[in-house]
């Protein structure tokens, strides 16, 4: 379970509180500039921000960078890194610190992780060669080789900013089904995203964030509502009903 208690970063994320629990997957959402980046920053530790998270009543703030990194994984938006390795050996830096498992678990994982994000082919290319749809399946697999409870079983909590921006469509489907591989293990995931129709499918429960502010927590369907949205995002959306399944549109007229 993770606990927030009035987390704050400046004027750019005002006291906000939530809890997620085990194998809950949290979609965090609102305009750009809304604080989205910068809460799952506060939460990961990587920036210093007022307020308390507490990792299964374990207090972010008394870690150390050792344990922050087996509690926890975070994949921010970032570039790749300047030195060049082949795929494996990249994957192999993500590899928990406290792992003591054989190395047939250890290749099973990868296995798995690699099929699931179509990178079979790619282990022994360099990451210089990769396109950025392709390079983004690697981050990811190796993100998730840090939390796998298989090799890590203090993980609790996985952080990702933003991880379909850089997939296309079929790839974003092949996301969910990491994500929901990795909420089954048990570990809770927490997100922030733009789709707000992969949102409302997907997400468990759902944060509303707008300058900074929260605006609504709670399931999908409480929250993603076409007056909430049409408020928080300054645009008319609606929500109609395509074989039973609810769907958000953009109304620009």
């Amino acid at each position: 379970m993770i606990r927030v208690n009035s987390i704050q970063m400046n004027s750019r994320l005002l006291p906000l509180s939530f809890t997620c629990q085990h194998g809950e997957v949290l979609h965090v959402i609102g305009p750009n500039g809304s604080g989205k980046s910068t809460l799952l920053a506060a939460i990961s530790g990587v920036i210093e921000a007022k307020g308390e998270v507490f990792i299964d009543e374990k207090a972010l703030h008394e870690m150390d960078l050792e344990s922050l990194a087996m509690y926890r994984a975070y994949l921010s938006q970032s570039a790749r890194p300047a030195f060049n390795i082949d795929v494996y050996q990249y994957l192999s830096l993500s590899v928990p610190a406290c792992s003591k498992s054989e190395s047939e678990t250890l290749v099973s994982v990868v296995n798995e992780l690699a099929s699931l994000v179509q990178i079979e082919d790619k282990l022994h290319r360099s990451i210089h060669q990769l396109s950025g749809g392709e390079w983004q399946r690697v981050r990811l697999a190796a993100i998730c080789l840090q939390v796998w409870p298989a090799l890590n079983p203090y993980a609790k909590v996985l952080l990702l900013d933003e991880p379909a921006a850089p997939l296309d469509i079929g790839q974003e489907v092949m996301l969910y089904r990491l994500i929901r591989r990795i909420s089954e293990l048990g570990i809770t995931v927490i997100m922030a995203n733009h789709d707000l129709n992969r949102a409302l499918r997907h997400a468990d429960r759902v944060l509303l964030l707008d300058k900074g502010v929260l605006q609504a927590f709670g399931s999908a369907e409480e929250v993603l509502t076409e007056e909430q949205l049409s408020a928080t995002f300054n645009t008319n959306v609606k929500k109609v009903h395509v074989e039973g399944k609810p769907l958000l549109f953009f109304d620009d007229e």
